[in-house]
């Protein structure tokens, strides 16, 4: 009788730690969760950076020079930044949005964009872009995708995200542009 109430008591323990989890280290818990947001070191083509962050762009910018490849999308739906497996996180930390504007022709809306992959292997990242106006204003969200970027282990690459520009002003209703899905693969 004595052996089956120690063992009742052990697995009722166990039951409660698993169920409470570790409150310190933000398990079990409703707090403790979020997401950085700084930012990596830039360059084009050059050695890897130490800050780990966001992905996002807020402001303007003129210089409208870039390398790399891009490709174009179309205006549309929004997603949660940040969301999915450990390997799309490990991915937005690795892209940094340097600036969000539109282009000199007036015609394409164009993000420049470095991604830095401080990993010990090469990957190919797929990223999508989305340029948006202020909460609370009645801009249409315009989304630019970039496929199969590859960028070598411990270094960076820069490249562009451009989407058309279907507005009739000159593109000041793009207030941000921020990276709202990211993925990575070994090339």
């Amino acid at each position: 009788m004595k052996t089956r109430h120690v063992r009742a008591v052990a697995v009722f323990g166990l039951v409660l730690i698993t169920l409470t989890g570790a409150r310190g280290s933000g398990g079990g818990s409703c707090s403790g969760s979020g997401s950085s947001s700084s930012s990596h070191g830039s360059g084009s083509d050059s050695g890897s950076s130490s800050t780990s962050g966001g992905s996002d762009y807020n402001g303007s910018d003129t210089d409208s020079s870039g390398s790399g490849s891009s490709s174009g999308g179309s205006s549309g739906g929004g997603s949660v930044a940040g969301a999915g497996s450990g390997s799309d996180r490990a991915a937005m930390r690795d892209i940094r949005i340097d600036s969000c504007q539109l282009d000199d022709t007036g015609k394409k809306l164009v993000a420049r964009v470095t991604v830095t992959n401080d990993g010990s292997l090469d990957y190919d990242y797929d990223f999508t872009v989305q340029f948006k106006g202020d909460l609370g204003d009645s801009v249409a969200t315009a989304t630019a995708r970039v496929d199969d970027f590859a960028v070598k282990a411990s270094a960076s690459r820069t490249t562009e995200a451009s989407t058309a520009y279907t507005g009739g002003g000159d593109g000041s209703e793009y207030k941000k542009c921020v990276v709202s899905r990211a993925g990575r693969t070994m090339s």
